[in-house]
Formats: structure tokens, sequence, C-alpha cells
């Protein structure tokens, strides 16, 4: 493995991670609020200010971020258009099918709050004209989400049970979810899929970025020194820069690390819808 550079320090709990075709990187602060931007050169700029509790975001193809948090919305230049907005206590982590349409788990309650009685959320599929679809329920803390390069499976991370679900995907039915992979002691967060069809998670409990086969069974695993390793993100012109984002459990406060592995991650659609 190459070694590990720190690209910034002293955040909050960093979300959120997604990198665009000029190698900007963009990255959220969950408790602090904001979306930054970190260009190439390592100057950070706000491009949403305080925002807080934005788990997930994407490009969109007309520019601008689709961002959770408390809703959904798209924001380009400072205007926003709200996506989805049901009253529930908030969003977390979202991605893209080959339609652009976004895939986003909901949030019950506030995860940061100890003690809470927990229904479970649900996975849901926002698509044109503003038609919404929960494709399941039972999702204790929603994060992580993606799909496999031929875009049949559906993985989402579930941390309460150290859990990546699989679903199977047939145009528009997501069906027959089971569990992938389960990790009850270095837990799931955020996770990417490469060309290879593997799946590589973010263990907040146990500093590191594991590697899943195809199969589940695991791989290589990437060292973090930071006990919670929140998401991770493929960039570069050949999408072998892996950056991984952490919760700041150590004197460093929240960080970004970017290193080079073997095998390139999937290219992440734009939001269209």
């Amino acid at each position: 493995m190459n070694e590990l550079e720190l690209l910034t320090e002293g955040w909050g709990l960093i979300e959120a991670p997604r990198v665009d075709e000029q190698d900007h990187l963009y990255f959220s602060d969950v408790p602090n609020g904001g979306v930054y931007r970190r260009t190439p050169e390592g100057e950070i700029e706000t491009i949403i200010p305080k925002r807080r509790g934005v788990g997930g975001m994407v490009f969109h193809s007309d520019g601008g971020l689709v961002v959770g948090g408390r809703n959904i919305q798209h924001v380009r230049d400072g205007e926003i258009r709200v996506l989805f907005d049901p009253g529930f206590p908030g969003f977390n982590d979202l991605h893209t099918d080959s339609l652009g349409r976004i895939y986003v788990g909901s949030l019950k309650i506030d995860p940061f709050e100890e003690g809470a009685e927990n229904p479970g959320g649900e996975l849901w599929r926002l698509g044109p004209d503003g038609d919404a679809t929960e494709l399941y329920d039972g999702v204790l803390l929603t994060n992580g989400i993606g799909f496999s390069p031929d875009g049949l499976l559906l993985y989402h991370a579930d941390s309460v049970p150290g859990r990546v679900w699989v679903s199977d995907v047939d145009g528009d039915v997501v069906s027959n979810k089971r569990v992938f992979v389960e990790d009850r002691v270095n837990a799931t967060d955020g996770l990417a899929v490469d060309v290879e069809g593997g799946v590589w998670v973010a263990q907040p409990s146990g500093g590191k970025v594991q590697r899943y086969a195809p199969d589940g069974t695991e791989d290589m695993y990437v060292a973090i020194p930071d006990p919670m390793v929140t998401s991770l993100c493929f960039g570069g012109v050949d999408l072998k820069d892996l950056y991984v984002v952490t919760g700041g459990e150590t004197s460093r406060g929240g960080c970004i690390y970017r290193t080079r592995v073997d095998v390139s991650g999937l290219p992440v659609p734009q939001a269209t819808i």
C-alpha cells in the first residue's frame, strides 16, 4: 500500500467526500456545518455555508451539488431547490444510479442523541417530476450506498448492526435484500465500489477502510490513524486516488487522507432530477 498523505486536519466529523473532474475535493463537517472544497493546491473554500448534518452529496448535471441534511436539496450558485422534504429528522448518505436518480437513506432519530428510541428508517429513490419511492425500511443507521459495476446489485451500509445489505436491481425493482457482510466490532459507514466489483467500506470503530471481494470475503485494507473512519471516495484521472475522511477522535480532529490503490473506483453518475 502506498503512503498516506494528510491533506487537511482540525475539522469536526467529516463526511460526504466527492472529487470532481478538476480534482477538487468536496466534503462536509457534520456537527459544525458547511460544505467545503479543497483545491489541488490545498486551498479550502466554503461552498455551502453553515448547513449541518450533510452526510452525503453528489454532483448535479446542471451544476452544483445535491446534499442531504434535514432535507434533500440541489444547491447551485447559492440558489436552493428542495427535492425531497417529508418532514423526517434528516437524511444521511446518498448516491445516484445510471439514470441520475438519487438513492438516499432516512434518519428517524438524531444519531448523536443517546438513548433515543429508534424505529428505523428507509431507503428512498428520488426520480424526475418529484416522485419518491420507498424501496425498503428497517434501516437503523443508514450510511454508504453504491452499485455493482453492472448495476444489478445495490449495496447499503447500516451502521448499528455493522452490516452492508445487498439487494438485486431489475429496472425499477429492488428486491431480495440480504446481508452482504457483517462486522459488529468494526462497524460499517460510508462505502464505494471499484471496477472489479470490490466494495470498500469505512469502519468507524476499526480505524480502517476494508475492501470486500464481490463474494463478501475480506480482501485488503487501508489502516488510518484515527479510530473513526467515516467515509471514502475515489478520485484522480484514473480513479485510483483513494480519499478517506475521519470523525476526529484524535488530537488532530477530523482529517482527510489520500493514498493510491491498484484498482480504479467506479465513477459516480451525476444527478439529473
